[in-house]
């Protein structure tokens, strides 16, 4: 059990990595806190790609750079804005000891390349990974909804799946979704879950990633790269030599998915009716996920705004830097042009 690890000196070699992926707004996040604010003596760093929805209490920090935060408990959060490899000997090189790591992937990637990166890299003498969880939304997720091959991915390299959000969906919709799982990912370890509460011995330190099932994984996906490189050489030069990298497969899934990030920003106020109407009536159907900063005129608060799917919630707290809007939209072959004019019209 995981609690006996937590008075191990678990050495840096072979260090154990535990990868959580899943699609937009699915809940990867809350299960981050939740192993954050749960995993008691068990020393972990967590690897993302921003900060920004990490639940870092300001009582619990201890010191904060561009990319590492240290928290009073031992865990560490390290963004991978240099490339996952870099970050991941980021941690390896701290001298205090950390027992364990956590990646989240963002919400459109295949897992595949991030996977071969342990395997396929020298970070298989340093690390071992021991699973691939991946969180599906329960109550939004339909096996054509998003017609997606990186939301397929997921579910086949899935050493364990949890459906959260399961006080959302009917137990029949909970049961389909366990049959669909089941067509994609034969004997597939499903939990359930409700704000990503999973019991940590469940989901950490299982030991369930055999590597060897990526063996032809591997292969496949080394020629696939190369022949990609020879295809595209003029566009990829910077990382012709190393097909492990993984930031430009993101970019290349997220193109063909027909994914698109559009990102917004103002140093004027919204009006809260306008944004209000924008929402409910506006909003292209093919966003997925949005969230980021709101400026409104009728509150002196900063809202974090959060959407996923049908559903957005705003949270209220005292600004720390002058007020502005700052918003990314994520969806499926949207309009840029069209939504930035939808939102510059909602400001005050």
């Amino acid at each position: 059990m995981i609690n006996n690890h937590s008075q191990l000196e678990i050495p840096k070699r072979g260090m154990p990595v535990t990868i959580i992926t899943g699609f937009l707004g699915s809940g990867k996040t809350t299960v981050l806190n939740h192993i954050l604010n749960n995993c008691h003596d068990l020393k972990v760093a967590v690897l993302v790609n921003e900060f920004g929805d990490i639940n870092i209490d300001s009582q619990l920090l201890v010191s904060m750079d561009e990319d590492m935060v240290e928290l009073s408990n031992g865990c560490i959060c390290c963004t991978i804005n240099d490339g996952l490899v870099d970050a991941v000997y980021r941690v390896l090189e701290r001298g205090d000891r950390i027992d364990y790591m956590v990646i989240e992937t963002t919400g459109i990637a295949d897992p595949l390349p991030i996977i071969l990166t342990f395997l396929g890299t020298e970070l298989r003498e340093l690390t071992r990974l021991d699973s691939i969880i991946t969180i599906v939304d329960a109550e939004t997720f339909t096996p054509d909804h998003f017609d997606s091959e990186a939301a397929l991915k997921q579910i086949a390299y899935g050493d364990i799946t949890i459906l959260n959000k399961t006080d959302l969906a009917s137990s029949e919709k909970v049961k389909e979704l366990e049959d669909y799982i089941g067509t994609i990912k034969v004997g597939a370890r499903i939990l359930h879950s409700q704000h990503g509460q999973v019991p940590l011995p469940l989901i950490l330190d299982v030991g369930y990633n055999n590597s060897t099932q990526y063996a032809d994984l591997i292969q496949s996906e080394i020629q696939q790269t190369e022949q990609d490189h020879h295809h595209h050489h003029h566009d990829h030069d910077d990382h012709a030599h190393h097909p492990h990298e993984h930031h430009h497969h993101h970019s290349a899934h997220l193109d063909n998915d027909g994914f698109v990030s559009i990102s917004f920003e103002s140093d004027r106020p919204f009006d809260v009716k306008k944004f209000e109407t924008f929402l409910q009536e506006h909003l292209p159907k093919n966003v997925f996920r949005a969230k980021g900063i709101l400026w409104l005129t009728e509150s002196h608060l900063r809202h974090v705004f959060q959407l996923s799917g049908p559903r957005f919630n705003l949270q209220g707290e005292e600004w720390r830097t002058p007020p502005k809007n700052q918003l990314v939209f994520i969806g499926r072959n949207l309009n840029a042009d069209a939504l930035r004019q939808q939102l510059k019209d909602c400001i005050a």
